[in-house]
């Protein structure tokens, strides 16, 4: 079985979780912050992903954001977030997915991402092109931040970071874009630039698991993904992210770096 497949097995067992827990009764516990949540869902959800990528590929190595793994000798390593949006998820807002991403090395070889409020399945493999469940997709022809719609995120910090955010949503206003949203699951808002329905997206420290998987849809989609100065994102750390459909990145970091 190829990795892509594996992943999406995983991706949709995954769903199956989601759709099990979504609107009922859950345990919900805070991370980090107050604002940081975790359910049951995440939980088990994580635990499924895990199960089916070690029935096909055992000794292969697990960066995740519910549980540490221990590391193993393998060149291949597999991202994971079991469920992205875990707090519109929480409130019963279908705006989530599980993201699952595959390394070799510290090189992101596959991505996908699936949606199972709307059974949306993202998929790409290194050089072959991003897909939406099954059909080739691209990026958004904008060319100017005019016709441009873009999405931000909030990290759970509520200090100098949100203050920052704030400051960038007023400047781009300031520069007439044609409107902004705020989706709460970066994951997928990656996703939604590499399909064409935003033309660029930016959050503050997004950690591995939120950004791997959907860094290469872009990429293969034809966008283009950096951190904040324009530099290339290190897979293994959390970072600022901003995606685009490349038309429009210089002037997404001019207004970023003001």
């Amino acid at each position: 079985m190829e990795y892509v497949d594996i992943a999406v097995r995983a991706a949709k067992e995954a769903g199956k979780v989601h759709h099990k827990f979504f609107r009922r009764k859950i345990n919900v516990k805070t991370k980090s912050s107050s604002f940081d949540l975790v359910t049951s869902a995440d939980i088990k959800a994580e635990a499924k992903i895990v199960e089916v990528i070690e029935k096909y590929c055992p000794g292969h190595n697990f960066l995740a954001e519910e549980n540490k793994y221990p590391l193993r000798d393998s060149e291949y390593t597999w991202v994971i977030d079991p469920l992205d949006g875990t707090n519109n998820f929480s409130a019963g807002l279908p705006i989530f997915c599980s993201s699952i991403a595959l390394m070799k090395g510290e090189e992101i070889i596959m991505g996908v991402i699936y949606d199972a409020s709307r059974d949306e399945l993202f998929t790409s493999l290194k050089g072959k092109g991003a897909f939406l469940n099954g059909r080739k997709i691209k990026v958004s022809p904008a060319a100017t931040l005019k016709e441009s719609l873009l999405i931000t995120g909030f990290y759970y910090d509520r200090g100098q970071d949100m203050a920052e955010t704030l400051d960038n949503i007023k400047d781009f206003f300031l520069r007439r874009i044609m409107g902004l949203r705020r989706l709460g699951a970066a994951a997928l808002d990656l996703c939604y630039v590499a399909c064409g329905r935003a033309a660029g997206f930016w959050e503050f420290h997004l950690s591995p698991w939120d950004f791997c998987a959907g860094k290469i849809i872009v990429e293969e989609a034809g966008g283009k993904v950096t951190d904040k100065r324009g530099d290339s994102i290190f897979p293994r750390q959390a970072s600022y992210v901003v995606a685009s459909n490349g038309k429009i990145h210089k002037k997404m970091l001019e207004v970023l770096n003001k």
